[in-house]
This record gives C-alpha cells, sequence and structure tokens, in this order.
C-alpha cells in the first residue's frame, strides 16, 4: 500500500519576505524560484543601460520621453511575481508613477541580463511569461558576450526582430529615437 502525496504547497508572495537579502526571489506556477543577487559585469550593464535610457527617455531629455523605466520592479503578472532587471512603461499604458510596492500594470519594455545562472530560467521560463502577458518589447543582455537580443511580440508570442553585438552604435527598438551606445554597456 502506497501514502499519498502530500498536496503540492504553492509559495505565495509571503515567501519572498522571508528570503535573505542576498538572494533574488521570484513565483512561476505557484513555485518559488531563487538566485543569487548579480555579479558585477551583470549589475553594472543593468546600470549603465538604465542610466543610457532614463534621460532621453523617461525624463525626456535629448529625446523624446514618454516612458517610465525603472530597475528590478517586482511584477505581478497573474498568478505569477517576476522581477525583470529593468521595465518601461509607456506613458500611454501607465501615466505616472503609483505609490506601490509592486506593478499589476503590464509592461511595454522588459530587459533581462544573462548570466549563467540565470539564462536558462530567464529564456524558457520568463520570457514565455512576459509574452503570454502582453509586453511587446523584450530584451536579452549579454554582458560577457557583448550581445542585445531585441524581440517584439508578434501574433501572441516573441519573435527575434535584431541583435547588436560588439562595441556599435545601435537603434534598438522601441528606443530606437536615439542611438545607444553599446561599448558602455560593457566598460569595466
Amino acid at each position: 500500500m502506497s501514502l499519498p502525496l502530500p498536496a503540492k504547497r504553492f509559495s505565495s508572495a509571503s515567501d519572498l519576505d522571508q528570503l535573505p537579502e542576498h538572494v533574488v526571489g521570484e513565483i512561476v506556477g505557484g513555485e518559488l524560484y531563487t538566485s543569487p543577487r548579480p555579479a558585477a559585469a551583470h549589475t553594472r550593464a543593468a546600470s549603465r543601460l538604465g542610466g543610457a535610457l532614463d534621460g532621453p527617455f523617461d525624463r525626456g531629455q535629448g529625446g523624446p520621453g514618454g516612458w517610465i523605466i525603472l530597475d528590478e520592479p517586482e511584477l505581478h503578472l497573474g498568478s505569477n511575481i517576476v522581477v525583470p532587471d529593468l521595465a518601461g512603461w509607456r506613458r500611454t499604458t501607465m501615466p505616472s508613477l503609483p505609490h506601490v510596492a509592486h506593478f499589476d500594470v503590464t509592461p511595454d519594455w522588459i530587459c533581462e541580463i544573462l548570466s549563467t545562472s540565470t539564462e536558462s530560467f530567464d529564456r524558457s521560463i520568463k520570457m514565455p511569461i512576459y509574452s503570454q502577458s502582453g509586453v511587446t518589447h523584450a530584451w536579452l543582455i549579454d554582458p560577457l558576450a557583448q550581445s542585445i537580443e531585441v524581440y517584439e511580440r508578434t501574433a501572441g508570442t516573441f519573435q527575434l526582430v535584431e541583435r547588436h553585438d560588439g562595441t556599435v552604435a545601435a537603434l534598438v527598438r522601441p528606443f530606437e529615437a536615439v542611438s545607444l551606445d553599446l561599448s558602455a554597456l560593457w566598460a569595466r
């Protein structure tokens, strides 16, 4: 006679509060996923990218404005709780920054900075969630390979629409109004 298996325990937002500060937690399909805080190259690329987009797109200095760009926002997308490295909302989607701890409004753009410990999770678990939730643009940045993959949501799924490698200056969707100096992302 076999004993019944215990019911699977679904994780909740309160489980995230119990994690140590050096761990990033996300809940996908009711399951808690954890990863260590990012390494220096990852953090540098994210910081530099946020800085490059902030002036022209969030504040409208030297660019068109019209966006809210945030580092590591906690997104509640249906039953999933995910934390992209960066996310952006057009002001037509989210006119002003709400005073909340997490966001229920689906961003128009997300960016994940890949690392060896998170690449598989970012590509195979999080990207489908972003697409199913209605995110229209997604970037996957690999700071070690010095590359940006640009995806757009078409017919309900992400399609790779461009890739930029190395230290070139590029016009990258949806921020093609201003040239992005990729060499700044890889600077040590």
